[in-house]
């Protein structure tokens, strides 16, 4: 065999797993959308959209879309041990001052887990992490809350809206839902897609 000969097949392989490895460099780096809004019409697997700020958007829901209803709970279902996700602002003594509790499913504990900055208003942030402890404080619950690189300090005054994820089904996603999608992914072709879709029940509004 020639060298010549000898060396095509090795080239073929070698160009075959740059492709690979572009393929899924990208795959992997897919831009994603948070979107809040209002459902105006549904059209198969395609949301209209009116967006928190007043934008007209469209989304594709992914055939295997999973569905949550977002339902109010009270602060007495967060226990030590609890997986939340908090929606809080700084304080300057360096606790976090909650706008929004959200309870998760057993299923879905370790999602997003960490501290990060988040979009609910100027400055806020979002911390997902497991209840270490609870205690009554004079300004409301006092939340003790830690992850994998940290811990945070968290008060949450009595009026703060608490909710929980209940799996549903596409019943939930009709005109006047209100719903956050945490991650619409954006396509090539600049179209959104989503594979989960979180709607509030009974006329509420995702408060995360």
């Amino acid at each position: 065999m020639s060298k010549l000969n000898y060396l095509v097949p090795r080239a073929i392989v070698a160009a075959f797993a740059t492709c690979i490895f572009v393929s899924t460099a990208s795959a992997q780096t897919t831009p994603t959308v948070r979107i809040r809004g209002t459902i105006e019409s549904v059209d198969g697997n395609t949301l209209a959209i009116k967006t928190r700020e007043g934008t007209d958007v469209k989304v594709n829901m992914t055939d295997n879309v999973a569905v949550f209803a977002v339902v109010k709970t009270s602060l007495s279902e967060i226990k030590d041990g609890s997986y939340i996700g908090v929606t809080a602002m700084p304080e300057p003594d360096g606790t976090q001052k909650a706008i929004a509790v959200h309870i998760f499913p057993e299923n879905q504990r370790g999602a997003a887990e960490g501290f990060r900055p988040w979009d609910a208003r100027a400055n806020s942030t979002m911390t997902n992490a497991t209840v270490a402890q609870t205690v009554k404080g004079t300004d409301g619950q006092n939340i003790t809350v830690k992850y994998k690189d940290g811990e945070k300090k968290v008060v949450v005054p009595p009026d703060t809206p608490i909710v929980t994820f209940i799996a549903s089904d596409k019943s939930e996603i009709k005109p006047g839902a209100k719903l956050i999608i945490f991650g619409a992914a954006k396509k090539e072709d600049g179209s959104l897609e989503a594979n989960r879709v979180n709607v509030g029940r009974d006329g509420i509004t995702p408060p995360m």
